[in-house]
């Protein structure tokens, strides 16, 4: 392959969204806008190993470098991304994959990474051994609101109604107000799962960056004027995806989450959207995987891959936090677990 390799910097590059647009597996995740947010927040550095031809992306791996006294230097594509598929366009897509595979490689060496993440949609050949697996899930929603709607469980269907009776009503926002809400609702539900918040910088950077550039927004449920779930959708050419959901326990029985999905998908069905992604699901999360197949959502194996630079091959085993690790985490009060998340995400990636 002759195809020469470029590794761009995204931030400032001019008509990136549009080269990423030209390739039919895009996503939210390559664009300019993630890339900032990345940036701003965690400080990870962007290289974005690429072949162009004639102002079109013919094939791309974007990373993150991420240097951590915890976890060592590494690549990452893409941190905090649920799939990050690389774009390859062509015939010969296996011949461009491993010439750009190879290059990322390379530059891995010299720089002394640990290791090299990749993210993706559908499985690399058979000598690539995944990491980790999860299932992904992605709804039609280029359909009529009748059509899209009976294509649901009975009992997903059971909760929209249940929701809209109780007097449950939802917003499509895109305000820092609507931000800081969402992120009351987060510290909530990440001390229920026993792991720490995000920082609150980074959701400031989601509405600085995406939000507030109309690529994305917030959609929030309350109930007798008290917001009691919600959830981040962001979105790029014909494409959106939930990003992130959370919601007050307390109100659980008033089927909160449902309607915000609901709306959430009526709005991107209403604003042209063809598709709405689900994000990831661990295999082992069947009350979430039954959440979303409750929708006629469309599952797909989604394939992490991790390359030792040093022993140079492809590894199993995943970093996932212990019940022991959790438990700690669910007994720290709301305070004390957002100093805890400020200090360690940026050693996650």
């Amino acid at each position: 392959m002759s195809q020469k390799v470029e590794i761009i910097e995204p931030l400032n590059h001019r008509g990136w969204e549009e080269r990423v647009l030209s390739s039919v597996n895009y996503s939210f995740f390559h664009s300019s806008n993630w890339a900032r947010v990345l940036y701003e927040t965690y400080g990870y550095k962007p290289l974005y190993f690429a072949m162009i031809d004639a102002g079109r992306i013919v094939a791309l791996i974007p990373c993150m470098e991420i240097k951590s006294f915890l976890t060592g230097k590494r690549a990452v594509s893409l941190p905090f991304t649920d799939h990050c598929e690389p774009i390859i366009i062509g015939q010969e897509s296996s011949e461009v994959f491993h010439s750009l595979l190879d290059k990322l490689i390379a530059y891995g060496k010299k720089a002394a990474w640990k290791s090299i993440e990749l993210r993706c949609d559908v499985a690399l050949p058979q000598q690539f051994l995944p990491s980790y697996t999860y299932q992904g899930h992605a709804v039609d929603v280029s359909r009529n609101e009748d059509e899209t709607f009976s294509a649901f469980r009975e009992s997903t269907k059971r909760n929209i109604r249940k929701a809209i009776k109780e007097g449950v009503k939802v917003e499509i926002l895109h305000s820092l107000d609507s931000i800081r809400e969402f992120y009351r609702l987060n510290c909530l539900t990440r001390k229920d799962h026993g792991l720490p918040p995000q920082p609150f910088r980074f959701f400031e950077k989601i509405y600085e960056h995406v939000l507030s550039k109309d690529r994305g927004f917030v959609a929030l449920s309350s109930y007798e004027n008290t917001y009691i779930a919600g959830a981040i959708y962001f979105h790029l050419g014909e494409k959106a995806i939930y990003k992130y959901g959370a919601s007050d326990r307390n109100y659980r029985r008033l089927r909160a989450n449902n309607l915000v999905m609901w709306e959430a998908i009526r709005w991107c069905s209403r604003n042209g959207y063809k598709s709405l992604c689900f994000g990831r699901t661990e295999p082992e999360n069947e009350g979430l995987l039954r959440f979303k197949r409750g929708w006629g959502a469309k599952e797909r194996t989604i394939h992490y891959y991790k390359y030792d630079v040093k022993r140079e091959a492809f590894v199993s085993g995943t970093s996932k936090l212990s019940d022991e690790g959790k438990r700690i985490f669910y007994n720290m009060p709301i305070p004390l677990l957002k100093i805890t998340g400020s200090i360690l995400y940026k050693h996650i990636g």
